[in-house]
């Protein structure tokens, strides 16, 4: 096993101390080689030993992988018995800014003597250009991706209104809908969604019996015309064919005349036929008593 790569330190795992490896991160690692006063480039096998590191730098419950104290993870050891090193130790993080480039010569405030003004070199001429060329496309640049920018936030904040107004519409059809829940069935709401000459429609016996009511009050005439007005009510035919049929007599007495007597007497229907937004097979799913 290897020991510690602090001058002046000899200490290893064989005499029960614990080595922490160098972190990874450039900036600690660079902390780190400078606080041990050692100029050189720690490799995947050098270490520090335990008592470089105040006791502050471990952690008070955590244990390393080895059973031993853990340290923080920003911890920086600042216990050497080496001199002083180079330049101050670091103990607290620091941020590198990169160096201003420097211009290579200032120009000079000559007053207005001709001789003494300067006439700039050709190849700073060339080379102020280029500059110049490229902060122009840098700015050129620039004001397309603001231009971008702008139009993504105006599409953001259409998008945002069409949602907004897409709520207020979703919560007025709920509204709607339970109102529509106060005096019709689910089966004819859903009716209600077809189109005129769909065929699908499927009525359950509270619809059938319900219609049978209405028919009763407003007679056949009304009961057609509730039904050109969009009221989601089976067909005639299709209401009397899910009727039980009692009595079959000939007659020429109308089903309303026969409805009025009460003897429970049903004629041939001579309704219109027209099975707007009716299914015809309906006849299978049963009649009511």
């Amino acid at each position: 096993m290897g020991g510690c790569s602090a001058p002046n330190c000899s200490n290893s795992t064989s005499i029960g101390k614990q080595l922490y490896r160098f972190p990874k991160d450039p900036v600690r690692k660079k902390k780190w080689v400078v606080n041990c006063r050692r100029d050189f480039e720690p490799t995947p096998h050098s270490r520090l030993c335990q008592d470089h590191f105040e006791q502050s730098q471990f952690e008070e419950l955590a244990k390393s992988p080895a059973g031993g104290k853990k340290l923080k993870p920003n911890a920086i050891p600042t216990l050497f018995s080496a001199g002083d090193p180079p330049y101050p130790a670091v103990t607290t993080p620091f941020i590198m800014l990169p160096l201003k480039h420097e211009l290579v010569e200032k120009e000079s405030n000559v007053g207005d003597h001709g001789y003494a003004r300067r006439t700039p070199l050709l190849g700073l001429e060339e080379e102020d250009g280029d500059r110049t060329a490229t902060g122009q496309q840098s700015c050129t640049q620039c004001h397309l991706l603001k231009k971008q920018l702008e139009k993504e936030m105006q599409h953001t904040v259409r998008l945002q209104k069409e949602a907004e107004e897409m709520k207020k519409r979703l919560y007025r059809l709920d509204r709607i809908e339970k109102g529509l829940q106060n005096f019709l069935y689910e089966d004819q709401i859903r009716a209600l969604s077809l189109t005129k000459r769909s065929r699908r429609a499927v009525w359950s016996p509270e619809t059938i019996l319900k219609a049978r009511k209405i028919r009763s009050a407003v007679g056949t005439k009304g009961y057609e015309y509730l039904r050109e007005l969009g009221y989601p009510l089976p067909s005639y035919r299709t209401l009397c064919n899910r009727l039980e049929t009692k009595i079959m007599v000939t007659t020429d007495m109308s089903c309303e005349e026969l409805a009025e007597l009460g003897l429970g007497l049903v004629g041939a229907c001579n309704s219109p036929t027209e099975d707007v937004g009716d299914n015809d097979e309906e006849d299978l799913l049963g009649v009511l008593s």
